[in-house]
């Protein structure tokens, strides 16, 4: 057993230890506390004094989409979604996902502290380079077809799909792509699958864009034409109207989804959504860098919603360092505690994955996947500090570090 001794520990269940400790035993925590408290019943057989540090778990990338890292810097920022989706699909058609690409992508979150990834995939490529990591993950695979009358042949092709894949360790589920690009029947089947016992959680794309808005309610705009013009369009296909309610309709909303993005909920969707207990995923610099808008952050926490947090693709956004996420969070909801912005990147994220068991705070009997951020000096307010915009260099593992 060691035990670590930091400038702040952050349970992340509860307020930060100033000169704490935790105790770290073949891989898991034994035991977590402060100056003058009890010591475990065994004495550490060594100690590590991380005096200019602070211990926290690693953070969770609730969505990702690690298969278009081979296209950073290939789709440049646009003012409205349908547009760079659009450049997107171009880029994407040009090559097949590069696992080296991927490889690489799932290092460099890790070297930002992520401890655990939602990744989206419609490939699976990911999985393999993701099981050779030392991050946990969840990789969905992610099902479209607007025109589908029938989506249960699709979804059994992908159950089998994943069964292939099984071997790899990594957790595998199930996602539908967007309200816009995948038929009530293919929602219908994919939630059955689930309800069947196959997989969880479920995961898809909500409110992202005011053209996904104005799609459902007047079955008008931008996604429309797309579906048109790649034969996609489904003409026996009504406008459901708010989107929310389409998907509680469809067994969608409910404790075992993550809807992602949000950018265009409205008060009484939001209200709906913590209702249901389902998971938000906000990636503000991606939404940003898409042309989807700005997320209603402050409105986000404040209705009591289940928030957490992604980085979307390297296709738009420059890194996968999730800490720049949550400094954006920060710029863009200035009112939100820290303590708040923490949760959503740790525990509330390791729980819409299944993870919550074993990730997302520092307490007896998680995985230790715990990292050090080494501090500036003197640090009063740790959450609000952590919060500034945290660079990989700050960045330590615990077990990674032999030379402690």
């Amino acid at each position: 057993m060691i035990r670590y001794h930091a400038a702040w520990i952050l349970p992340i269940t509860s307020n930060p230890i100033r000169n704490g400790w935790v105790d770290v035993e073949e891989g898991r925590i034994r035991a977590v506390g402060g100056p003058g408290q009890r010591d475990s019943a065994l004495a550490p057989k060594r100690e590590v004094h991380l005096l200019t540090r602070a211990i926290l778990p690693g953070l969770v990338n609730a969505h990702t989409h690690l298969e278009l890292s081979d296209l950073s810097g290939c789709v440049p920022p646009a003012t409205a979604m349908p547009i760079w989706a659009q450049a997107l699909m171009a880029a994407a058609a040009k090559r097949p996902p590069d696992r080296c690409a991927i490889r690489a992508a799932a290092e460099e979150a890790r070297q930002a502290g992520t401890a655990l990834v939602g990744d989206i995939s419609n490939t699976l490529a990911s999985v393999e380079p993701l099981a050779e990591t030392e991050m946990a993950a969840v990789v969905f695979f992610e099902l479209l077809g607007f025109d589908q009358q029938n989506g249960t042949g699709a979804v059994t092709r992908a159950v089998r799909e994943l069964e292939s894949h099984l071997a790899s360790g990594v957790r595998l589920s199930l996602a539908a792509h967007a309200p816009y690009s995948v038929s009530p029947q293919l929602f219908t089947a994919l939630r059955t699958a689930v309800k069947s016992g196959y997989a969880g959680p479920l995961t898809v794309h909500v409110a992202e864009s005011s053209e996904e808005v104005e799609f459902l309610q007047a079955g008008t705009g931008p996604w429309r034409e797309l579906l048109e013009e790649r034969r996609r369009w489904n003409s026996n296909w009504t406008p459901p109207g708010g989107v929310i309610d389409y998907l509680s309709g469809l067994g969608w909303l409910n404790s075992d989804t993550l809807l992602v993005h949000g950018v265009h909920l409205t008060a009484v969707e939001l209200e709906q959504l913590v209702a249901a207990g389902s998971t938000l995923v906000t990636c503000p610099r991606s939404n940003r860098w898409t042309g989807a808008g700005v997320p209603a952050l402050d409105q986000f926490f404040s209705c009591g919603a289940k928030v957490a947090i992604g980085t979307d693709s390297l296709a738009s956004v420059d890194n996968l360092n999730l800490f720049a996420e949550i400094s954006e969070i920060r710029r863009l909801a200035p009112s939100v505690p820290a303590s708040a912005i923490l949760q959503s990147a740790t525990r509330i994220g390791a729980t819409a994955l299944g993870f919550g068991d074993e990730l997302g705070a520092v307490v007896p009997g998680h995985r230790a996947a715990l990292i050090a951020v080494e501090l500036p000096g003197a640090v009063d307010d740790v959450e609000e500090w952590l919060l500034s915009g945290i660079q990989p260099d700050q960045i330590a593992w615990l077990t990674d570090a032999s030379d402690w």
